[in-house]
């Protein structure tokens, strides 16, 4: 997965200015910021201020460094322009070589390794989990760790708590659940890895009362510090609750369903989707063998939609499937494919502000925003259509030169999207962190974007006269 993306498309200049004139008529908000070293994931984190033109929330990303200066995990400040309260020309004027004003470190932690992915739990904000190249998921509790320095030399910061499970490295594959404090991961062990964060609290509990815990997954309690000056020896660490198996190549990615906690999905370089239910056993609920035509990169569960499952592959493809249509025999057939990168499909992720909206980003450089309720009144309508454009396909973000790793939706924030592009090979740059708003008359019901300029209309019509 790490060598993907060798070489870029050779018009990415030409486009890349063209979008650029366009900012200003695209766009409701939109800010630019370069990154001295790539950044392989980005999240968001929770709102932090409310206030009157503008709203101020974390942000999760990372420095993937050459080894000059330690890798880190960092936590910024980022504030967001509400709808319709920037001027045109200041969305259009950033400089691609400068760090926008709008984001503020706020603290770094020393990371051991490369931050490969990065998941917040949604049932506390400040705990979030991270993927580097080892077997172990990492987990911080990103208001309790210390801010660090970034020097070369600097001791790495210390998980609060280490998942251990996975017999080799598992580097992308994570995800929290939404509703129980649950952690997924997958790795080159073929095997999908599930933990609760609640054995360590069990564990915890049971060490303070000098006890032990029962059934906590096989947990593990480093020596603890005894002052604000102490450090601990060793993070605590806590075994898994169940190791499934059913791959027979790296699971690249993991995503739990949004309505059960004991339902999951997985997909890997196999090109296997393959369901599971830690109800019935460890062993698949639903394989289907051969979701795409190459390997499988990401997968999202629709959290509005609970049988529609989203992939993203090797094949330059998204597709969607149907739950319902899937049989513990493996057959299946996507409801739809969705045709618009150029490159391999790295991410897919579905809008948390309308259950038909996902968005997909690539190695083309291009994050593409899809509604697939338009799919079947394209085809049948005989009004205009855009020229060219694959069905479902509404917005093309075109702001990124390079490979987009990651994206994010604000769920706190309606429409408003973070992506991080690595630009190493086509710039020589580090990476490229973008924080966008398209203009809401681009996603509102039409009737009402009609009415609302035929009100410009009329005022134009009085100004000429």
């Amino acid at each position: 997965m790490k060598e993907r993306g060798k070489g870029s498309v050779p018009t990415v200049d030409k486009r890349y200015t063209q979008w650029k004139s366009l900012v200003p008529i695209l766009y409701d908000w939109f800010a630019n910021h370069n990154l001295v070293w790539p950044s392989l994931s980005c999240r968001w984190g929770p709102q932090l201020e409310q206030g009157t033109y503008k709203t101020r929330q974390r942000l999760y990303l990372s420095e993937q460094t050459d080894g000059s200066v330690p890798n880190t995990l960092v936590i910024a400040n980022c504030e967001i322009v509400k709808p319709r309260v920037a001027a045109a020309e200041h969305i259009s004027q950033f400089n691609e070589e400068a760090r926008s004003p709008f984001v503020k470190k706020y603290k770094t932690l020393i990371h051991p390794g490369e931050v490969n992915r990065i998941r917040e739990l949604p049932q506390n904000s400040k705990i979030v989990a991270t993927h580097t190249d080892s077997p172990d998921v990492l987990i911080w509790d990103i208001e309790a760790q210390p801010n660090r320095h970034a020097v070369l030399g600097a001791a790495e910061s210390r998980p609060d708590l280490i998942l251990t499970g996975h017999q080799d490295n598992a580097e992308f594959a994570l995800a929290m659940c939404p509703t129980e404090p649950f952690v997924l991961s997958g790795g080159k062990d073929k095997s999908v890895v599930f933990w609760s964060i609640h054995d360590h609290i069990a564990t915890l509990a049971a060490h303070a009362g000098a006890t032990k815990s029962p059934g906590s997954g096989g947990s593990k309690q480093g020596s603890k510090a005894g002052g604000n000056n102490e450090k601990p020896t060793e993070s605590p660490s806590i075994g898994p609750r169940g190791i499934y198996q059913g791959h027979t190549d790296t699971v690249e990615d993991v995503q739990f369903c949004p309505s059960s906690p004991q339902e999951f999905c997985s997909v890997g370089d196999d090109s296997c989707l393959i369901l599971w239910d830690a109800r019935v056993g460890p062993t698949p609920a639903v394989k289907v063998e051969k979701a795409h035509d190459a390997d499988l990169h990401c997968v999202d569960w629709n959290p509005h939609d609970i049988n529609l499952i989203l992939t993203g592959s090797a094949d330059n493809t998204v597709r969607m499937y149907d739950c319902r249509n899937l049989t513990s025999g493996g057959v299946g057939s996507p409801v739809h494919q969705f045709e618009g990168h150029d490159a391999a499909v790295l991410c897919v992720q579905w809008s948390p502000d309308k259950s038909s909206v996902f968005g997909s980003s690539a190695e083309d450089g291009i994050l593409n925003i899809w509604d697939h309720e338009k799919v079947g009144k394209e085809l049948d309508s005989s009004g205009p259509t855009i020229q060219n454009a694959p069905p479902g396909l509404f917005f093309r973000h075109a702001g990124h030169r390079d490979k987009v790793v990651d994206f994010h939706w604000n769920a706190s924030d309606p429409w408003t999207i973070v992506s991080v592009s690595d630009d190493c090979e086509s710039t020589g740059g580090g990476g490229t962190l973008q924080i966008w708003r398209m203009i809401d008359l681009i996603y509102r019901p039409e009737e009402e974007v009609l009415a609302e300029l035929d009100k410009f209309k009329s005022h134009i019509v009085t100004c000429t006269s």
